[in-house]
């Protein structure tokens, strides 16, 4: 069974008197554990992709199975439990709450969860020590570097123990140096068994993926499955 399962998904806006498609007849399955990049040029569909797939939007036609579960039929209050749970984001800005800490930043899903303090203070303590962030739990965002602060939004998105991380454009802030750093921490925690789904306009990036799908006019142009890396500059130019 499929972790993703999108089929004949249509999503639509209103510009004034213009539809516009942002995705067309999608059809896309995506397994548990995969490594897949969205690509393609701006106004493609990715973000909105994305968004469908955190169920941040809901498309107007179609299905969306996560687990085996039709979540496009679920009440608001269902769909943010299940995005709680089982999805975890990571975000090009960080997204971080400029007065907590970094381990209150960290521990937030877990406190709007309800789960008991031990278990919030024992699974931060754990994290910073993953990210590598124990000398900086008690610094606040403009406390910390860039590099810094998307780790500890890496941490925050996985800190629930999701099924599936999305992340957009996680090195866009980054030099290249962090950024690589960032992108092995998310390779980590994919080769321990999380999905991960990457929108990026970084070729580099993208080619590091096992599978590349390029999105143009709200459309699959090319779904990418690779051993060796692909020249995708003819593909999503």
């Amino acid at each position: 069974m499929p972790l993703i399962e999108l089929s004949g998904i249509e999503r639509r806006f209103q510009l004034g008197d213009t539809t516009v498609h942002a995705l067309a007849g999608l059809n896309l399955q995506i397994n548990a554990g995969e490594y897949v990049a969205v690509m393609g040029p701006s106004g493609s569909g990715k973000s909105t992709l994305l968004n469908l797939l955190g169920l941040l939007d809901r498309p107007n036609e179609g299905t969306y199975k996560l687990e085996g579960r039709d979540v496009t039929t679920l009440s608001p209050d269902e769909q943010a439990t299940v995005r709680s749970s089982r999805i975890g984001f990571v975000f090009q800005s960080f997204h971080l709450v400029p007065r907590l800490t970094a381990a209150e930043n960290i521990a937030l899903p877990m406190t709007l969860a309800g789960i008991p303090a031990a278990e919030r203070n024992r699974r931060v303590a754990q994290a910073l020590k993953d990210f590598g962030l124990d000398q900086r739990a008690d610094h606040k965002p403009d406390q910390l570097s860039g590099g810094q602060r998307q780790r500890v939004a890496i941490a925050r998105a996985t800190i629930m123990q999701p099924a599936l991380i999305l992340a957009d454009e996680p090195t866009g802030n980054l030099d290249r140096h962090t950024g690589d750093e960032v992108v092995n921490l998310l390779e980590a925690l994919n080769a321990k068994g999380v999905t991960l789904i990457v929108v990026t306009h970084d070729q580099g990036m993208g080619a590091r993926a096992r599978r590349q799908l390029i999105m143009e006019d709200g459309r699959l142009k090319a779904d990418l499955q690779q051993t060796a890396m692909p020249n995708l500059a003819q593909i999503s130019g």
